[in-house]
């Protein structure tokens, strides 16, 4: 019997294109998109005539250029088992508390849908989504995020800083702490009405846009935020609510300059001294434990 998709490490065009639930396979290209993490698989929706173009190249000015193919969205299939439609609805609950609150302006646009996985007669419930495309650049909680770092993200998506004035990037730079402020507000009031975070820690799961806004897209950990003494541990044994709030309190002090954080409401219990380190065993345990299969520094 072939495997089931959502245990394969990595999944091809021809893997999508043999799902049951895929039409027209002429239309699109799959291809595996570099951030493919521990509870989906991303592939790129490419069109194919410009999968062919990127192959064999086109002819401009007398000279041939391969373009690379442009994902039009990105396709996730989601790894996590649902025993029951209430358990897979229950997910999508907590992926609309995120659209609620940080949709449209930081959050990828994306329409989750459930399917029949059918495989030799068997029926199971998939989760999948067809998300929005973000150009950009990954945002790093952990790196530095002073200006000279933002200017060198700026400079990495197009913009040539040697051109540019002062006064522009200083304008850019501006935008991208605004945003950033506005994003810090629309988290903590979630995590105050709802009692959830997202991942805010996974390596990419954060894209500066050109335009300055930071965006979230990767909706597939959504967290209970507990104020308990005790860790929580996700079903994969990560910190992962000590680490979205520790990734948070990095934004704000680095984009923001916000100095004093750890006897704020929201970050008193998570930015406790010795909680943090204990955090900070549990991520490493945790690192080791996909070392074998995945390299993610610092995430989930």
């Amino acid at each position: 019997m072939p495997e089931d998709i959502r245990d394969k490490s990595y999944i091809n065009n021809e893997d999508v294109l043999g799902l049951n639930f895929i039409r027209d396979p002429g239309i699109y290209f799959y291809r595996r998109h570099y951030r493919e993490g521990l509870r989906s698989h991303i592939m790129e929706v490419l069109d194919s005539e410009a999968v062919e173009s990127e192959k064999k190249g086109i002819i401009i000015d007398g000279f041939r250029w391969y373009p690379r193919a442009e994902p039009l969205k990105m396709l996730r299939i989601f790894r996590k088992r649902f025993s029951t439609l209430k358990d897979a609805e229950e997910e999508l609950k907590r992926v609309r508390i995120i659209q609620t609150y940080l949709a449209p302006d930081h959050l990828a646009e994306s329409q989750e849908f459930l399917v029949d996985y059918s495989r030799h007669g068997e029926r199971e419930i998939l989760l999948c989504g067809l998300q929005e495309y973000v150009q950009g650049q990954i945002l790093d909680p952990w790196s530095l995020l002073n200006r000279d770092h933002l200017i060198l993200l700026r400079y990495d998506m197009g913009f040539d800083n040697t051109e540019d004035s002062a006064r522009i990037s200083d304008q850019w730079i501006r935008s991208v702490r605004e945003g950033a402020d506005n994003f810090i507000k629309k988290l903590k009031q979630m995590i105050e009405e709802t009692g959830h975070v997202p991942d805010l820690a996974g390596a990419g799961n954060l894209i500066l846009t050109r335009s300055g806004n930071i965006k979230l897209v990767d909706i597939n950990n959504v967290s209970r935020v507990s104020f308990d003494p005790i860790i929580n541990l996700d079903d994969r044994g990560y910190p992962i609510c000590d680490k979205s709030i520790e990734a948070l309190s990095l934004i704000e002090q680095k984009l923001l300059g916000r100095s004093s954080l750890r006897h704020a409401p929201i970050y008193k219990t998570f930015l406790d001294p010795e909680r943090v380190k204990e955090v900070r065993a549990l991520d490493e345990k945790f690192q080791l434990s996909i070392a074998p299969t995945i390299s993610w520094p610092g995430s989930s």
